[in-house]
């Protein structure tokens, strides 16, 4: 009964091995440059009546921040054996935020002469789908929507407090982003990406008050993709593109 249950269980291994062998395309590293910046949307800002001071008609003012410059970093994997679209998958430690200029009199609107950054740090597990040569492009060129599940692991909110220190712990973003793959050595290539990432629903903290993060991301990463068994590698190297 044991050789029994122990040959099905190296039966099972050896097909979920080879399923996995038959969709696995490549894993890689990435780092990037990140900028972003929050819009504030104050919906009892039209309230306002200069005889009446009502705190929450004037604050937070209608406004976009500054850009907040931090970076992120990453690991991924590549799947399915078709040559121009894949799926991709990843896990990523980002740094988002604001650069803001605390309000000193929200009655007057009078600010102060500096910024403060609202800084927010996630963890991520990311999914796209790649197009590789969209719309007549190269191959080496693809396109990537996708979507982003986001664990708020840290924060710093000194400016704006009582809303921006009040978004929620897991939350979804979109994201579009567009790269570049090149090839370094035999198995590896580089790329280089630049994403538009987008709240696609609004922070809602307190009150009236909307709030949108968009982040722009500027990565740079290696991927290793294992060489298909066909290819004559006793011939003169040339780079056919991720299909290769």
């Amino acid at each position: 009964m044991r050789l029994i249950i122990s040959i099905l269980f190296c039966l099972l291994i050896t097909c979920a091995n080879a399923q996995f062998n038959k969709f696995f395309r490549g894993f890689g590293i990435f780092g990037a440059l990140t900028e972003s910046c929050h819009y504030y949307r104050n919906l009892d800002a039209s309230k306002k009546d200069p005889l009446i001071y009502n705190p929450t008609y004037y604050y937070p003012q209608n406004h976009i921040s500054a850009e907040h410059f931090s970076w992120a970093a990453g690991i991924f994997a590549e799947f399915f054996r078709h040559d121009h679209i894949r799926w991709q998958t990843e896990l990523e430690y980002a740094n988002k935020g604001a650069s803001e200029m605390p309000i000193i009199n929200p009655y007057l609107g009078t600010r102060s002469g500096s910024f403060t950054n609202n800084t927010y740090t996630y963890i991520q597990w990311n999914n796209y789908l790649k197009f590789f040569g969209p719309f007549g492009l190269p191959n080496n060129i693809y396109l990537m929507p996708g979507i982003k599940l986001e664990y708020l692991f840290q924060q710093s909110t000194p400016v704006f407090a009582p809303y921006s220190s009040n978004f929620a712990k897991f939350w979804a973003s979109g994201d579009v982003g567009i790269g570049y793959e090149f090839p370094l050595f035999k198995r590896i290539s580089g790329f280089v990406e630049y994403h538009w990432n987008n709240d696609v629903l609004p922070h809602s903290p307190l009150n009236d008050v909307k709030i949108r993060n968009r982040t722009f991301e500027y990565r740079f990463g290696l991927i290793y993709r294992p060489r298909k068994r066909y290819i004559d590698d006793c011939n003169a190297p040339r780079y056919n593109g991720p299909a290769y």
